[in-house]
């Protein structure tokens, strides 16, 4: 007599054979007439530019978990909408911290500039010698 556990693991092994039996099947079954137009990368129906092994700028990841975070917690909010009339009061303002926090998150991603698609160029400080006075100039010569 199997337990729950094995009905599970055998429920999963099932579709693990079962997924690799379509893919081999359907590899042996399709044609394979590989064109130059077909193995072309796709870039959503633009003409591709150059290497698809590019290295993107850090940005694009960064506003996408951006992006996903905010996400995530906005659908929270359908749950406490349709239930906040039960929990009275006490429901309304919690969903209201909730959307003061996201709110109050959303700015600080914004004030530090994590939103912006260009950040300006960071100039390095230059040393300026008409500033430095001629006797600190003479000690730095001698060293």
């Amino acid at each position: 007599m199997l337990t729950e556990f094995g009905k599970a693991f055998i429920f999963i092994l099932m579709a693990i054979i079962f997924v690799v039996g379509i893919v081999y099947l359907s590899k042996l079954i399709r044609p394979s007439r590989p064109t130059h137009e077909k193995l072309k990368t796709y870039e959503c129906g633009e003409n591709p530019e150059g290497s698809p092994w590019i290295k993107f700028n850090i940005r694009f990841y960064v506003v996408a978990l951006i992006f996903l975070i905010f996400d995530v917690e906005v659908v929270m909010l359908i749950p406490w909408a349709m239930v906040y009339k039960d929990f009275g009061i006490t429901g309304f303002l919690v969903g209201g911290i909730f959307l003061v926090l996201l709110g109050l998150g959303m700015a600080y991603e914004w004030r530090k500039g994590d939103l912006e698609w260009e950040k300006p160029k960071v100039v390095p400080p230059t040393l300026n010698k008409a500033k430095i006075k001629p006797d600190v100039e003479k000690e730095l010569v001698e060293a």
